[in-house]
């Protein structure tokens, strides 16, 4: 992580740890699949046709393993913890919720999507799947 981009995580963190979200930011605590541990990251909750998701722009992530494996976790926002449930998608359920989160969140995590818009073509989407884990939460 470049030290700007370091910098802008470490203060959405504490704002969001503060009760003050930036763009839907939350944080998620899961049960670490190795240690047990509670391990706690950022993330955008994307909500689409009255339902919420977690989209892992990053790809494969120590969050995404762990919250595979517990199928389980929280979202806080300050003092506000909500426990959650997480169904991971099959990728051919995943281009409307990648290109919503794109038309969302592009500006922050666009890099990551090897050139991946929201306007690109379902197809580009399709094939984008595979790479970025998106979970239904409840």
């Amino acid at each position: 992580m470049a030290e700007a981009e370091n910098v802008m995580h470490r203060a959405a963190m504490w704002l969001t740890n503060h009760g003050i979200s930036l763009f839907g930011t939350r944080v998620l605590r899961v049960r670490g699949r190795k240690s047990g541990e509670t391990r706690s990251t950022l993330v955008n909750v994307l909500r689409l046709d009255g339902q919420r998701y977690l989209v892992a722009p990053r790809g494969q992530t120590q969050w995404v393993r762990n919250l595979r494996a517990a199928g389980e976790g929280e979202l806080a926002l300050g003092r506000r913890v909500e426990p959650i449930r997480a169904v991971e998608l099959a990728d051919h359920e995943k281009p409307p919720l990648l290109r919503a989160y794109l038309e969302r969140w592009g500006w922050e995590s666009s890099q990551f999507f090897d050139g991946v818009t929201a306007k690109s073509s379902d197809e580009e989407l399709l094939r984008a799947a595979p790479r970025h884990p998106v979970f239904r939460i409840s």
